[in-house]
């Protein structure tokens, strides 16, 4: 499991590890079941304190993206649906604001914004 950070970031770097690690989730790169490394050996890896890999796998354990138990380890949990379209309806939204933001500082109109996104999505207006 190779994980990236970057310190030229404004992202904190424990939401890095979570991020990246649900991506791989979500991807499938990492499977129901699947171990992922302790937190030890992960912060060693990628040279960052334990306790900033802990943050990351409490939230992905708050989440529901991993399980952990006491003297077996983390696994990926098994991901039920609506977890999986939740996860990326954020993602949607978080690019839909971007864009919402940049079409008003452009004076471009609603109307203008639905029909673009009607034509990327495929549908007739």
């Amino acid at each position: 499991m190779e994980i990236i950070i970057s310190n030229n970031r404004s992202k904190p770097i424990y939401e890095q590890i979570n991020s990246q690690i649900k991506a791989m989730i979500m991807s499938g790169e990492l499977q129901a079941g699947a171990g992922i490394p302790s937190m030890r050996a992960l912060a060693k890896s990628i040279q960052v304190s334990v306790i900033t890999v802990q943050k990351a796998y409490e939230d992905l354990q708050r989440e529901g993206f991993i399980e952990t138990t006491v003297g077996r380890g983390s696994f990926v949990s098994a991901l039920n649906k609506a977890l999986v379209q939740e996860e990326q309806q954020k993602k949607i939204e978080e690019h839909l604001i971007t864009a919402v933001d940049i079409a008003r500082s452009s004076g471009i109109a609603r109307e203008k914004l639905v029909d673009l996104l009607n034509l990327f999505y495929g549908e007739e207006t």
